[in-house]
């Protein structure tokens, strides 16, 4: 015969830790890796053209959060130019790497002198790594 007092006491942390297993399944994105990776490398370009770093810090690299505080990272921003513009073009990736190419819309910040906007293609790299995708930032 079991006691049922012990095994209300028991349970409660099972399923409190089952709770917790199912919300950090749920904030995992589901879906091919190509989609996932869009969208994500996507979101850190809009934060970063809008300038939220924190929002853009998120997306990278927890092993880089680790060596970099956030404070570092905005300092890292500058003003050099204005994004008017980004549109991830493609993303090809394998087992836990994938590259999206993207197209930054950008006005140049020169003094006294008036560009336009400037549309350049960069290749960024994004990695799997516990089950999500991090953009992969050079320490």
């Amino acid at each position: 015969m079991f006691n049922k007092s012990l095994f209300r006491h028991a349970g409660l942390p099972v399923v409190a830790a089952g709770m917790l297993l199912l919300a950090g399944c749920a904030s995992m994105e589901t879906g091919k890796p190509e989609d996932i990776v869009a969208k994500r490398a996507q979101a850190f370009w809009n934060a970063r053209a809008v300038g939220q770093a924190d929002k853009a810090y998120a997306l990278t690299l927890p092993s880089y959060r680790n060596g970099r505080p956030l404070e570092q990272v905005q300092r890292s921003f500058g003003n050099a130019f204005a994004i008017k513009g980004v549109t991830v073009v493609n993303v090809t990736c394998e087992v836990e790497k994938c590259t999206a190419r993207t197209r930054l819309d950008v006005n140049p910040a020169l003094a006294g002198i008036k560009v336009g906007t400037i549309a350049t293609h960069f290749d960024e790299i994004w990695l799997l790594e516990d089950g999500q995708w991090w953009r992969h930032q050079d320490l």
